[in-house]
């Protein structure tokens, strides 16, 4: 397991249980003790201080009208939920862990109540009380991974971590395997279903014992909800494309409070959304199901890292590789730089790349041979060395990532060529120039390849319309709890000047909608291009008084206060 910083953010399945149909929940959501994925130690919450708390308004106004709601509204709420689920209002026993998003950046955003779901129809009726009293309600898959504090509010938060049931349905006929070198890949063996509190560990026991993969992410901890909402980029995506390009059909709660199974046939409008639309613009959704594919044998896996002397041939090599196999849906890596502590507890800067390949060890060799002649003598060794075939969830487990739940802020774009030689010297000077901080995770820039299977896609055949990208590039600054405020101010003000200086101070073409950046000026032509006006009409449709809100919301103005509707077409 490497840290985000080596793989940028990236429980165990409820028992499988009978398969049901393409449309509707699985057929057991069973209940678990905790109401939150089970944490790292590296996830571990501290004390937390945010460091600028102007930015964590999250979703809803603290001074809205549900501030002092009377409590026999609050016992009208726990009247419509069933057993299983539970209500902690402010000062109740967990109520203080289960507020803390994992970006602790936002963790003054203290919502008037959670609510741990324990059936689909607990988010049903907790949406239509919400309406009734006037309150915002915000869903939360997993920990609350967003990078810009959306899956906060001081609203009601609707905790979705005791959903976690899961079914398999296999392929009457599939189509026959296809060999890849060691491995062989049944691209459509069947269907699997899986509730809104899935995350992504939750999919590994069903790779290791039966196969069984649909692309999903690396972080073990973050929720299959957000990652498909908003498109879902992993080490599988050129293979099979993104996560929601795999999306047959989900179950999805309305404002109004009732619930709707959509696919290609049955509110087509409102499925296409859904995949790449990102999450709490339609609805919260509370099942999904794929198609998966089925893979027996073995993929190459290999982790390459420079030193401080090496990045720039390294990054430069690296983007060769990558660009001579964008169209090779057998070749996925992700290729970064960052900083590390070095002796006497100064930062040093690094270039790393890892990744799977769909075929044999000694191919891989030569593919990756203009990065394999980069470096000194021992890391040229130490790079040939780590390529080595093993079974498809051992490679799962060597590039799942975990991080320090502390700190963090992202700037992405999608870039359709690669850095060029004065944009690599930025990366490289931008990093030795580093602020600093205590969080261990440090800062970097990650490009995370595209092509493939994902290019082969129309981009307005879903809602997800980076359909032409070379690379999605991510650049993240950390900090620590425990650092003084001045920190994080100082990693702010650093991330936005190596931002607009790898970009010439233009806006990017185009930026991925799952890693949200609150200070994006143009976010809705980054995020959908073409596809927002399409995005804002089914919006409409759907959520007429834009009950489900926030300020990168489709359809929102930017300023969201939590109870007044606002239309922005733009």
């Amino acid at each position: 397991m490497v840290s985000r910083r080596t793989a940028l953010r990236a429980g165990a399945v409820a028992g499988l249980v009978p398969a049901v149909g393409l449309i509707g929940r699985p057929a057991t959501a069973v209940p678990t003790p905790a109401d939150e994925p089970t944490r790292t130690p590296a996830e571990q919450p501290a004390q937390v201080r945010p460091q600028d708390p102007d930015i964590g308004s999250g979703t809803g106004r603290d001074d809205g009208p549900w501030r002092d709601l009377p409590d026999r509204q609050w016992a009208e709420l726990q009247r419509r939920l069933s057993a299983q689920a539970t209500l902690y209002r402010r000062g109740a026993a967990s109520y203080q862990a289960l507020s803390i998003p994992f970006n602790h950046r936002y963790a003054n955003v203290q919502p008037a109540a959670i609510l741990a779901a324990g059936t689909p129809d607990d988010v049903a009726a907790a949406v239509s009380w919400a309406r009734d009293v006037g309150m915002p309600l915000v869903p939360r898959s997993s920990l609350g991974h967003n990078y810009a504090g959306y899956s906060t509010t001081h609203g009601l938060l609707v905790v979705m971590s005791r959903l976690r049931g899961s079914t398999v349905a296999p392929a009457p006929v599939s189509r026959p395997p296809q060999r890849y070198g060691p491995v062989e890949v049944t691209p459509d063996a069947g269907l699997l279903t899986v509730a809104a509190g899935v995350v992504n560990a939750d999919l590994r026991p069903l790779l290791r014992r039966q196969g069984i993969v649909v692309p999903a992410g690396r972080c073990p901890t973050v929720g299959v909800a957000g990652l498909v909402l908003g498109g879902g980029i992993g080490f599988n995506d050129k293979m099979f494309g993104l996560t929601c390009d795999r999306l047959t059909a989900t179950e999805v709660v309305l404002a109004d409070g009732t619930t709707t199974g959509c696919d290609e046939t049955t509110d087509p409008d409102l499925f296409w959304a859904c995949r790449g639309g990102a999450g709490n613009n339609f609805g919260v959704n509370t099942s999904f199901t794929f198609r998966y594919a089925r893979l027996r044998g073995e993929v190459t896996y290999f982790q390459l890292r420079w030193g401080a002397d090496s990045v720039m041939p390294a990054l430069s090599a690296m983007q060769q590789v990558a660009a001579a196999q964008q169209a090779d849906r057998r070749f996925d890596c992700r290729i970064g730089a960052g900083t590390t502590v070095g002796e006497g507890g100064q930062h040093q800067v690094y270039a790393d790349a890892l990744g799977q390949f769909y075929g044999y060890a000694d191919e891989l060799v030569g593919v990756l041979g203009p990065a394999l002649a980069v470096g000194t003598r021992a890391e040229r060794q130490a790079n040939r060395d780590s390529i080595r075939q093993v079974t498809p969830a051992e490679a799962a487990q060597l590039l799942s990532s975990t991080t320090p739940a502390q700190q963090f802020a992202v700037k992405s774009a999608v870039l359709r060529s690669p850095l060029d030689e004065a944009q690599l010297q930025t990366v490289a000077a931008g990093l030795r120039r580093w602020p600093g901080s205590r969080n261990p995770d440090g800062a970097g820039v990650a490009l995370f390849c595209m092509g493939g299977q994902i290019n082969d896609v129309p981009p307005d055949a879903t809602a997800f319309v980076h359909r032409d990208a070379l690379f999605v590039l991510a650049a993240e600054a950390s900090w620590a709890d425990d650092d003084p405020p001045e920190v994080g101010l100082a990693n702010g003000t650093w991330l936005t000047g190596l931002y607009d200086e790898l970009l010439g101070g233009r806006p990017p073409v185009g930026a991925y909608q799952n890693f949200p950046d609150p200070h994006l000026a143009d976010w809705r032509r980054a995020y959908y291009g073409d596809n927002y006006q399409r995005l804002v009409e089914v919006k409409r449709k759907y959520d007429p008084t834009d009950f489900f809100t926030y300020p990168q919301g489709i359809g929102s103005c930017g300023s969201v206060d939590g109870y007044a509707n606002r239309w922005c077409p733009r």
